[in-house]
């Protein structure tokens, strides 16, 4: 078994139900075993401002997955969901990223682990460190919770 950590997002709808939905949807497939959720906090867009809020969340797992077969899994539950891809970082119905896969360093054109903007992201620092401060990312040697003390505004993120 592999310890990942995924982020999730929603912006549109009951964006509290997609979540819940993502994450149930994620805890009765067969290959995953779902460890810990972060509480849920509203946060600002990034990126693309002209849209609403997000909640967003971490969660930590256990899987057999291949990463690039965990990708299809979470891209499979957003499709479930309805999430359309039009804009980049656009309003989503929900969004799920790989975050960390074990110790493992990932660079293929589908996907990218760590996830490469993570780090610099206080909406993904601030639950992922609720449930892993202490986690080392595998090219900066720092924890989640040093990343978070680097960024210099957190004001925008509020817990549920």
């Amino acid at each position: 078994m592999k310890q990942v950590y995924i982020s999730l997002g929603s912006n549109l709808g009951d964006r509290v139900d997609y979540l819940n939905k993502a994450l149930n949807i994620l805890s009765t497939h067969r290959e995953i075993e779902q460890l810990h959720v972060s509480s849920y906090y509203e946060t600002e867009p990034a990126g693309y401002l002209e849209q609403g809020k997000f909640i967003n969340a971490a969660a930590s797992l256990k899987t057999t997955l291949y990463p690039l077969d965990l990708l299809t899994v979470l891209q499979s539950a957003e499709a479930s969901l309805d999430r359309v891809r039009t804009v980049r970082w656009g309003p989503r119905t929900v969004d799920l990223d790989i975050l960390f896969y074990d110790n493992l360093v990932l660079e293929d054109h589908n996907l990218i682990i760590p996830h490469p903007r993570l780090t610099e992201r206080v909406f993904v620092l601030v639950p992922l460190a609720e449930i892993a401060p202490n986690l080392v990312h595998p090219l900066t040697g720092m924890t989640v919770i040093e990343h978070l003390e680097k960024q210099s505004e957190t004001g925008g993120v509020i817990r549920l």
